[in-house]
């Protein structure tokens, strides 16, 4: 009798323990990579730091002077990438999944990004010699991250994997690849380790890439948006992202706090239609 007490309590322990690091399924979890627009260049303001709790990121570097940890979940208030960055696109897209998906539902992020990088910063066979070339104003970022911003994402994509499940990829890079035709090709190689590494099946997980500051705002690098839209073709599970509208600083490489907004909406109203819900007005 007491055999079987022990068993059935023993049973009841590891049940719990079980349960307690099981992934919820209404935990979503997205990763995001890229450079400076996806980091944050511009300052965010009061309006944007009312957040839902629904919202989380998860801290990719520690930042004592935000009271954040590396691997802990936090309320997504920005910054969304490092301790000092500022508003980007994953703010307003992770506001308008939480705005339209049901209450039970969670959002997370994970963003690491680095200003100023190409796109084979992220390739991980190729990264000690990108970094060993790095000019030293780039240095401090890829320190934050050990100088190695993919394996970061990888370390905290599997932690976060324990809470939720991943369910899409977010990407804003491409003006220090502009002309390089080769570009999605590129990504695709980042895209198939990520799911590799994570053990992701294409099909449930999207790639969202967004466009560089275009033409029509007189973007320093709109030339890359033939380049970007090519990226479908080499992933079949892509989808681009306008940045039409979205409105740019004098730099005319980065986005103002209003452009970040909008095109966070698009993103996210493009994974809300891939997800089989509907959302009006996505450009406002």
């Amino acid at each position: 009798m007491k055999r079987i007490m022990w068993v059935s309590l023993v049973a009841a322990l590891i049940l719990q323990n079980t349960a307690a690091f099981a992934q919820n399924p209404n935990f979503h979890i997205y990763l995001a990579f890229g450079q400076s627009n996806m980091e944050g260049h511009t300052k965010f303001e009061p309006q944007d730091t009312a957040v839902n709790k629904r919202f989380m990121v998860l801290e990719a570097v520690d930042c004592p002077n935000l009271g954040r940890k590396k691997g802990k979940w936090y309320t997504a208030v920005p910054p969304l990438s490092r301790c000092t960055t500022g508003l980007t696109p994953t703010d307003y897209f992770g506001r308008t999944l939480v705005a339209n998906l049901p209450d039970s539902i969670k959002v997370g992020v994970i963003n690491v990004a680095v200003g100023g990088c190409k796109i084979e910063l992220f390739d991980k066979n190729n990264v000690q010699s990108y970094v060993a070339a790095a000019p030293d104003w780039m240095m401090s970022a890829l320190d934050a991250y050990d100088k190695d911003p993919y394996g970061r994402l990888v370390e905290m994509a599997r932690l976060a994997q324990k809470d939720g499940v991943i369910k899409g990829i977010l990407l804003h890079q491409g003006e220090s690849n502009t002309g390089d035709a080769e570009w999605p090709a590129k990504v695709k190689g980042v895209y198939d380790n990520l799911l590799k590494d994570l053990h992701l099946k294409p099909g449930s997980v999207p790639l969202l890439a967004g466009e560089v500051v275009g033409k029509k705002e007189n973007g320093a690098c709109a030339s890359m948006n033939t380049i970007i839209a090519k990226l479908p073709q080499v992933i079949p599970n892509a989808h681009v992202i306008s940045s039409e509208g979205c409105t740019a600083l004098p730099d005319r490489l980065h986005f103002t706090a209003e452009g970040y907004r909008m095109l966070g909406k698009r993103y996210g109203a493009k994974m809300l239609l891939l997800m089989g819900y509907k959302i009006a007005q996505a450009s406002h």
